[in-house]
């Protein structure tokens, strides 16, 4: 009983983990499905917005407001600043290299993820901010079937919850808008797209809205677990082995692939990392990844390409 005890919380730990990798991941799902772009800048976006939102919380409240006015208002104001985000992005970076390759716009990421960097330390400083949003403590739960009970987080069920309804709200936007009914049609061809009257630069700048406010709702739960710290950047290439393993297109596959990567470090950890030594939940994930390309490259969820000639 106690074996299993240690496993179940293993296993459950890791799951929940894993749905907070999901957050991250969502983001890149969602430009990707809508433009094609790999978006490297999303770890730079879940910063910015955790800065803006953090220090705007602590100004707030520091003037007096009470605590749940204070948050409503710096979630307003984190919102606007992604808003306004996406907006530059699009106008000056995207829009102007419509119709490049792929390896053009991801590169053109890669150059927002060290702009967004820079004018965040400019602009809210370097230093690591705490943000307490949800309860960090945890629930001793099966007391009575395993000694000891079996340890949840608090901050992870919450990021569970979480994430259980950005995707929920995600597939109806996709599926039911005719805003997301346009995101899939760019996605598959912007030329035909534009040629039937979408707007190619408004849905551009649709979709790194949405991504900037799952930014922002990621960026609740990992400040509030790691504290806003420039650190936080580094969730892109944690979000890897997630989109690899459910598929770049798949918003589903993003919630599968973060309990895959979730819970199969943290048993790695626990069952085979004593055995060769430690460390194994820092790269368990990328061979996983590595294994599920070997087999389906296009990820467990992911759509299948088909080039015709």
């Amino acid at each position: 009983m106690i074996a299993l005890g240690q496993f179940l919380e293993v296993l459950i730990g890791g799951l929940m983990s894993g749905v907070l990798y999901s957050l991250v991941a969502l983001g890149f799902v969602l430009i990707f499905k809508a433009s094609g772009v790999f978006n490297y800048a999303q770890g730079a976006m879940v910063l910015l917005a955790g800065l803006a939102l953090v220090r705007a919380l602590d100004l707030l409240v520091a003037n007096g407001l009470p605590l749940w006015v204070a948050v409503v208002v710096a979630i307003g104001f984190a919102a606007v600043i992604m808003a306004a985000t996406a907006w530059l992005i699009e106008r000056f970076v995207i829009g102007p290299l419509v119709n490049q390759d792929g390896l053009t716009l991801f590169m053109s990421t890669i150059g927002v993820t060290f702009v967004i960097e820079g004018a965040a330390e400019m602009i809210f400083g370097s230093d690591v901010y705490p943000l307490r949003l949800f309860p960090t403590d945890a629930w001793f739960l099966f007391e009575g079937l395993f000694p000891g009970g079996i340890l949840v987080n608090k901050l992870d069920v919450w990021g569970a919850l979480i994430a259980g309804v950005l995707v929920a709200g995600l597939a109806v936007f996709f599926q039911r808008t005719k805003t997301g009914r346009a995101l899939r049609a760019v996605a598959d061809d912007h030329l035909a797209a534009h040629s039937v009257g979408i707007p190619i630069s408004w849905i551009w700048f649709v979709v790194w809205l949405v991504a900037g406010l799952v930014a922002l709702v990621a960026a609740t739960v990992w400040g509030t677990k790691l504290g806003v710290q420039f650190s936080i950047t580094f969730l892109a290439l944690k979000a890897l082995p997630v989109l690899i393993i459910g598929g770049l297109t798949s918003i589903p596959g993003a919630i599968v692939g973060g309990l895959i990567v979730g819970a199969g470090e943290k048993l790695a950890e626990v069952y085979l990392g004593p055995s060769i030594g430690g460390g194994i939940e820092y790269w368990f994930a990328y061979v996983l990844a590595l294994a599920v390309l070997l087999l389906r490259p296009q990820g467990l969820f992911g759509e299948r390409i088909i080039e015709r000639i």
